[in-house]
């Protein structure tokens, strides 16, 4: 628990264009001087739902902790793969290129997301120099910047889209009331089962691709088919949490696996862990 809470202020910013469409992140400013460690944070929906306004009370939590938090807008449904990661590395090379501006450091900047936002956290934390994300460049004359975070924060993050959609299809056929249209997000933004593979920070780290691997958390109900779930195809009889947290480790990463009762995922128990988190790993 934040034993003092700081006054913050909240700004809305446009921190990218594509053609007549913005994006726009919402920042939340603690009250001080600075400079301030910075979190990014994405909403969930399936990749095709949501927006800020779901990130915006973990986001007042980190701000209350004295760090710095944007919750991020950024392509997703139609729009595909990999539009999403190329506007995340966009803006957290965009925050570290402002950073005075922002009153934030740029040496302590973190992603953090829930659902298939921590997914893209994790996802946009392993590969900061893909080709792919970092496609859109920096305004001329901005500093020379790249898109590395210190740390990585989930919730209950899809960190496996190829096992979660067949799942889904699975349980579909067992009348699973969870399911819901689950499938058809997944087929709206990844198009195929070959780009879920290509984009899973699960099948990344099994098949051996170089990727960073910053300290990470998983914040994670108990009780939670829709994330925490084995997948049948899975080499290792474990949980998708659990394997995933086995491969991290065996790459060289360290990350923490939190388990909260399921009442507690739009509250303190949820937010908690992930400022205490950031507060440890970004001072």
């Amino acid at each position: 628990m934040l034993t003092e809470a700081r006054a913050f202020t909240t700004e809305d910013m446009e921190y990218l264009r594509h053609g007549a469409r913005g994006l726009t992140m919402r920042f939340f400013r603690p009250a001080g001087t600075g400079p301030f460690p910075a979190v990014i944070d994405m909403h969930g929906g399936g990749w095709c739902n949501g927006g800020i306004d779901e990130s915006v009370d973990r986001c007042a939590v980190f701000a209350e902790a004295g760090i710095a938090a944007a919750a991020l807008d950024f392509r997703h449904a139609d729009d595909g793969y990999p539009t999403s990661l190329a506007d995340i590395n966009y803006a957290v090379r965009w925050v570290k290129a402002n950073a005075a501006r922002l009153g934030v450091d740029p040496a302590r900047v973190a992603l953090c997301g829930q659902s298939s936002g921590g997914h893209l956290a994790m996802l946009a934390a392993m590969r900061p120099d893909d080709p792919r994300y970092a496609a859109a460049p920096l305004p001329a004359g901005a500093p020379e910047v790249d898109a590395s975070v210190v740390c990585v924060g989930m919730s209950w993050p899809v960190i496996n889209p190829i096992s979660r959609y067949r799942h889904a299809l699975r349980a579909r056929t067992e009348d699973a009331k969870w399911v819901g249209d689950l499938p058809e997000r997944h087929q709206r933004y990844w198009k195929t089962e070959d780009a879920m593979i290509e984009g899973s920070p699960v099948r990344i780290l099994e098949r051996a691709e170089p990727v960073r691997t910053p300290p990470a958390i998983w914040v994670q109900p108990k009780n939670d088919p829709v994330h925490d779930y084995r997948d049948s195809e899975s080499p290792v009889a474990l949980n998708e949490p659990q394997r995933f947290c086995e491969s991290y480790r065996a790459a060289g990463g360290e990350i923490e696996l939190v388990y909260i009762d399921k009442e507690g995922r739009e509250g303190p128990p949820s937010y908690d862990p992930l400022a205490a988190f950031f507060r440890a790993h970004l001072g």
